[in-house]
């Protein structure tokens, strides 16, 4: 029964990992699909964390501080379109840019704003987070092992971000595969050419999808500084930019798949982190340099055995001149 327990509880652990690896990958998926490299996801992500936690201790509402982040990503979104769609210039060179940039800039804000050495003030408000959604009936099935366990944890008990992250996946998958935008997307990632010569607008089609992916990745870090966590510190992404864009590349650009691989990554993090400090059988207490490392080595290990069977938008990071 308490191995039980323990495998829920885990399970609910990555689902809760899983949103923001989620958010950000669906948002990399669009800007991709349009010929757009979102190797920005990183910066976008911990500039809305920042902004997010920012807003909401200094207003006291949550829902702004969502407001506050996604408009931070989506302008940070906006300055990677600018250097790579309109001026055609290198887009890894810009995203890079843009990470580096919020990595310094959110704790020297933070550090101005607040004096707490480069982190917000805590979200101790119930209206300043986003809390976790009880079902009914939760409490009274938690003490039932199954199914109530299950519909405890797993059902029940995540922020209303969780739920939004999950059921943006078949509406992901919708838009590409179904509607008029979604074909028109994939057809400027594939060839622009052919787009241009339809009379329509590359640079529009490629600004709406990477303003779409700084509205998910705003949605993503207000998640991490709002539900996950009670306020921004510094570097509070640890990576989960990249891991989403490793996500998108191993689910091989398809919203299903790209789920899976958020799910697998995430898993890896939660079982890392009950990892720690626990001793196991023949091995003993594993150092929590190489447990927290885990998501990270798997992830490289997946990527270097499947990366070669990834086929990518074929211009993807091809900037597009109109042709007069």
């Amino acid at each position: 029964m308490e191995t039980y327990t323990l495998v829920v509880l885990l399970l609910a652990a990555t689902i809760r990992v899983a949103t923001p690896l989620l958010l950000a990958a669906l948002g990399g998926l669009f800007s991709e699909r349009a010929g757009v490299i979102a190797l920005g996801l990183e910066g976008m992500m911990l500039g809305a964390a920042f902004a997010a936690a920012a807003v909401s201790a200094a207003s006291g509402s949550a829902w702004l501080g969502l407001g506050a982040g996604i408009g931070t990503a989506v302008l940070l979104a906006l300055v990677i379109a600018v250097a790579g769609v309109t001026f055609r210039g290198n887009q890894v060179v810009a995203a890079m840019a843009v990470n580096i940039m919020v990595a310094g800039l959110g704790p020297s804000l933070a550090l101005a704003w607040f004096d707490l050495g480069g982190q917000t003030p805590q979200l101790n408000d119930a209206a300043q987070r986003f809390r976790e959604l009880v079902w009914p009936g939760a409490e009274a099935a938690r003490h039932t092992p199954l199914p109530g366990l299950l519909y405890a944890e797993l059902l029940s008990g995540h922020s209303v971000i969780v739920y939004l992250a999950f059921a943006l996946v078949p509406a992901a998958a919708w838009v590409l595969y179904r509607s008029r935008f979604g074909l028109r997307l994939r057809a400027v990632g594939e060839n622009p050419s052919a787009v241009d010569t339809a009379g329509l607008s590359v640079t529009g089609l490629r600004y709406q999808a990477v303003v779409l992916s700084g509205v998910l990745c705003g949605v993503a870090g207000a998640y991490l500084s709002t539900a996950a966590s009670s306020g921004f510190v510094r570097d509070m992404t640890a990576g989960k930019g990249y891991l989403a864009l490793a996500a998108l590349v191993f689910g091989n650009w398809r919203p299903w798949r790209t789920l899976g691989a958020c799910l697998l990554f995430a898993f890896t993090d939660a079982l890392a982190t009950r990892l720690q400090g626990v001793p196991l059988p023949l091995v003993g207490v594993i150092p929590v340099q190489f447990v927290l490392a885990l998501p990270y080595v798997l992830t490289v290990l997946l990527l270097a055995g499947f990366v070669g069977r990834a086929v990518a938008p074929a211009a993807i990071g091809q900037p597009y001149e109109k042709e007069r």
